[in-house]
């Protein structure tokens, strides 16, 4: 970790007892005034510190942000389990739980299938934007405008023969996803696995996880798979009934 990184952590830690002045904080700092200065400037300019009336400095907005971002995220994890634990005790199948970490899909929940196939993932890992089910499902939900620029931006690490490989196609198949509500990576991350993911919806409508069941090819077909779609919608949308959403998913057809 640089040393910036750190002497800035650092003056966050101070801040955390109370509002303090420049000199106090470079009092009590083991570089010089200069160089907290400078922290404090680049923290203030991205809202980890703001200034108050007597030029004290104290944390700012952009640290709530985050820390109300990571216990949402903790919460949101906590309530989905029991329901995750339902579906995957139901259908036997590989349960995912997955949320935007920033710019990437990240797994946040896994629980096992009861066969002896294990899928690939774990809980910290990402999911390809442009292959896997729950990764399309989130950026479904984005705004056109930002569904473009991020399909513009990726590289299309062709996975399988399957595996969307360019913007448009990938552009098509977020409308197709944001029409029916749900998801299917048709063996496009791995060659001997499928996916489904349906969205999970916060009070206000916005989607901001995705649960999704992944089988062996061998162990189910295609409209085997989709067979499990009610299960599985059925599952996101308690979850977000628990979250405070009032509405209803698309149904398989």
């Amino acid at each position: 970790m640089s040393q910036s990184l750190l002497r800035a952590l650092d003056l966050l830690d101070e801040l955390a007892a109370g509002p303090a002045s420049l000199d106090q904080l470079a009092a009590r700092a083991t570089v010089h005034k200069t160089t907290v200065m400078r922290l404090l400037h680049d923290l203030e300019e991205k809202r980890f510190v703001v200034r108050d009336e007597q030029q004290r400095y104290r944390l700012g907005r952009k640290l709530f942000e985050l820390s109300s971002l990571a216990l949402e995220q903790r919460g949101l994890r906590a309530v989905a389990h029991p329901h995750l634990a339902r579906l995957n005790e139901a259908t036997g199948h590989t349960v995912h739980l997955a949320a935007f970490e920033g710019p990437d899909v990240t797994y946040i929940e896994k629980l096992e299938s009861r066969h002896p196939v294990r899928m690939y993932s774990r809980i910290g890992l990402t999911a390809a934007l442009h292959a896997a089910a729950v990764s399309k499902v989130l950026l479904a939900d984005l705004p056109r405008e930002r569904r473009a620029s991020i399909a513009a931006g990726l590289e299309y690490t062709p996975f399988t023969e399957r595996t969307i490989t360019e913007p448009a196609a990938l552009l098509a198949e977020l409308d197709r996803v944001a029409a029916q509500g749900w998801a299917l990576d048709a063996s496009e991350h791995e060659e001997f696995v499928h996916c489904i993911a349906a969205p999970i919806h916060d009070a206000s409508g916005r989607v901001v996880a995705a649960a999704s069941c992944s089988v062996p090819v061998v162990l189910l077909d295609q409209p085997g798979l989709l067979g499990l779609l009610p299960g599985l919608i059925a599952c996101t949308d308690a979850i977000s009934d628990d979250l405070g959403w009032v509405g209803s998913s698309s149904q398989a057809g």
